[in-house]
C-alpha cells in the first residue's frame, strides 16, 4: 500500500503547488484534510496530542 499524499492535509488543495502558510501552521495544529482523498477529516486535540480519523483511511496520531 502506498502513502501518497496527494493533497494539502490543511486545506485541501492539490499537494503539488507551494503552500507556504499550510507548512508553517501544520507545525502548531492537527491536519483537516485526507492527505491521501481530501475528505475532511474527524479531529480531536487532545492535552497530550491529537487524533484525525478518515473514513476511508482510518486514523492518524500526532
Amino acid at each position: 500500500m502506498t502513502t501518497t499524499e496527494l493533497w494539502c492535509d490543511r486545506c485541501g488543495e492539490s499537494a503539488t503547488a507551494a503552500h507556504p502558510d499550510c507548512a508553517s501552521a501544520r507545525q502548531l495544529e492537527p491536519p483537516r484534510f485526507c492527505p491521501r482523498c481530501r475528505r475532511r477529516m474527524k479531529v480531536q486535540v487532545l492535552p497530550v496530542g491529537w487524533s484525525a480519523v478518515c473514513v476511508e483511511h482510518g486514523e492518524i496520531r500526532g
